[in-house]
C-alpha cells in the first residue's frame, strides 16, 4: 500500500498537535499488546483518529518479532479459501486494531483482545510504520479478524452446497422463499462496502466502551 493512498479523515495522533489523550485517560501508547491468550503480539505505537467523527477509532500496533518470524506462507493452502492471499514485505511491521476489540490492563500497563489469536495476527496484512490506511485496508483487517472459526467455515460450506444444490434444481423443484433473488443479492453485496463514515465506523468493532474514564 502506497503511503499516497490517504483516507482523508484518519489521522495519527501524533500529527495533530491540536489534539491530546483526554484527561482521566489513560495514554496507552508504549503499551505492550497481547493477544486472545495474553501473548504478547506487540506494543502500542500510536493512535488513529476519524476527524470527521472526532474520536479515536483505531490502535497502531508495532507487532513482535514473534509475528514477523511465523512467516505466513501466503503461498500454501488458505486456512479459510475466502480470505485473498497477500505477501507482507520487508518493513511492513504495522497493524491497526479497531478501539471496541481491545481492552485495557491500567495496573500492569497492557492492552488485550479477546477476539484475536496471534496466529491471526501473524495472518494479517501490515503495513509500514505512518501509512495511512485507506479503506480498502480498513476493510481487509476486519476481515482477517472476524473470520468464522473451523466449526463456522465448515457450517457455511455446507450451507453453500445446499444453496448451491438448490440453485440448480429446476424451478417448479424450488421452495420459494428459500433462497434471494440472485441479482438482489449481488447488488445488495456491492453496496455493503459503500459506507459514509457514520455507517462504516457504527459497528461492534468501534465502540471504545472499555476504555472509561478514571476518576
Amino acid at each position: 500500500m502506497s503511503k499516497d493512498i490517504k483516507n482523508t479523515n484518519l489521522y495519527y495522533l501524533s500529527e495533530l498537535k491540536d489534539y491530546k489523550i483526554a484527561g482521566g485517560y489513560p495514554d496507552i501508547r508504549g503499551w505492550v499488546v497481547r493477544d486472545a491468550d495474553k501473548r504478547v503480539v506487540g506494543k502500542v505505537d500510536n493512535l488513529l483518529i476519524n476527524k470527521n467523527l472526532d474520536r479515536v477509532v483505531y490502535v497502531d500496533v508495532e507487532v513482535d518479532q514473534t509475528i514477523i518470524d511465523s512467516r505466513h506462507d501466503p503461498y500454501g493452502k488458505p486456512a479459510d479459501p475466502e480470505i485473498k492471499e497477500f505477501v507482507n514485505k520487508d518493513g511492513q511491521n504495522h497493524v491497526i486494531v479497531p478501539i471496541g476489540l481491545v481492552e485495557l490492563e491500567e495496573d500492569e500497563k497492557y492492552i488485550y483482545t479477546s477476539r484475536i489469536t496471534h496466529q491471526t495476527f501473524a495472518e494479517t496484512k501490515r503495513i509500514e510504520r505512518g501509512t495511512n490506511p485507506d479503506r480498502h485496508y480498513e476493510e481487509t483487517v476486519l476481515s482477517s479478524y472476524n473470520r468464522p472459526s473451523a466449526a463456522e467455515r465448515e457450517d457455511e460450506h455446507i450451507q453453500r452446497r445446499k444453496e448451491d444444490e438448490y440453485v440448480d434444481k429446476p424451478i417448479s423443484e424450488r421452495r420459494e422463499g428459500n433462497i434471494v433473488d440472485d441479482e438482489n443479492y449481488k447488488e445488495d453485496h456491492r453496496n455493503k462496502n459503500r459506507y459514509t463514515d457514520d455507517e462504516f465506523y457504527d459497528r461492534e468493532e468501534f465502540d471504545g466502551a472499555n476504555f472509561r474514564k478514571r476518576d
